[in-house]
């Protein structure tokens, strides 16, 4: 029987060597990453993220980065920019370059365009020293730590460094522009943030057509007919200008019935619940959830300014809309 291999020693081995690697980009960091973020932050068009091989795979995944944080960015492949697709960059955009050895054929063949176009090129490489560097309107660094591949031949801490440095462009200028959670929302609408950050309580709430309203005085039998009919298990009670009084709920009428009263005549005032809860439509589904979270409650009265009841929303329905 062979002995294990030690593949919990080797994944430990990695991590440090990568832990370390973004030690020295750390420390590597200074006045021309500030220059960057500024260069970003100020720029009139696009950010245009290059890279070949694994380095196009992670200019990817830092274009994303940025445009889902609010700058926008996307990646062109080097390769194909010389075949074509230099005609997506302008004047106004630009162009975060990425190579570890910053002497990457297919990028360097770029940079007389790229500098007849008059677009700003920032390089990221392991060495100032490189010719893209050089050539370069800013030039920031990863380091030179080995990789965690024992050949020194795959890329793996020189592009976890250079991800992390993308990361630190993409927050650096999030909090600059003073991006927003909704912001960010805004660019993610189909996904479960978009659902909480976006969806307000009017977008969900049953209206007014099919909200239960019962006046002050109504016999609790007659106000058992409403809440029947419109099937929210609860009815809004108002006075006769319109104003919500209370509200009385399936868990109204068990105790109703424990006390033995008689909902032939007993009238709704005497067992509603009143100064209930009530939310505005215009709050977010989500604030919505947290209320009735709080309070233990499974239905919320929306509410107009002068208090009149427009809607009703209940915990079904933001579990139908992928809020709860």
């Amino acid at each position: 029987m062979t002995e294990t291999f030690p593949y919990l020693r080797t994944a430990q081995r990695v991590l440090a060597t990568e832990r370390a690697a973004l030690m020295d980009l750390e420390q590597e960091l200074g006045d021309s990453f500030v220059q960057a973020c500024n260069a970003l932050l100020q720029t009139k068009g696009r950010v245009v993220v290059m890279g070949m091989g694994k380095s196009g795979h992670i200019a990817g995944k830092i274009a994303a980065t940025l445009a889902s944080t609010g700058t926008p960015a996307f990646f062109v492949h080097p390769a194909e920019a010389s075949h074509g697709d230099l005609g997506m960059i302008t004047r106004m955009d630009r162009v975060l370059a990425l190579s570890n050895s910053g002497e990457t054929a297919e990028i360097l063949s770029l940079i007389p365009v790229l500098k007849r176009l008059g677009c700003m090129l920032i390089s990221v490489t392991r060495s100032h020293q490189s010719t893209l560097a050089q050539h370069a309107d800013i030039s920031l660094c990863t380091g030179s730590a080995p990789e965690a591949c024992p050949l020194g031949l795959a890329p793996t801490s020189s592009t976890t460094a250079t991800l992390a440095l993308g990361d630190a462009l993409a927050v650096a200028l999030l909090e600059a522009r003073g991006f927003t959670a909704e912001d960010f929302a805004l660019s993610h609408p189909g996904g479960s943030l978009g659902r909480k950050l976006l969806l307000k309580v009017e977008d969900i709430m049953h209206d007014q057509e099919h909200l239960p309203v019962v006046k002050t005085g109504t016999l609790i039998r007659d106000a058992l007919l409403v809440m029947t009919e419109k099937g929210l298990g609860m009815t809004t009670v108002v006075n006769p200008d319109g104003v919500l009084m209370g509200i009385f709920t399936d868990g109204d009428l068990r105790r109703t019935l424990d006390r033995s009263l008689d909902v032939h005549t007993t009238i709704i005032d005497s067992v509603m619940s009143r100064n209930c809860r009530t939310v505005s439509r215009g709050i977010l589904a989500a604030e919505a959830l947290r209320i009735m979270e709080e309070l233990k409650i499974n239905a919320l009265v929306v509410v107009d300014s002068d208090q009149q009841p427009i809607g009703a929303l209940n915990m079904h329905d933001l579990l139908r809309a992928g809020v709860a």
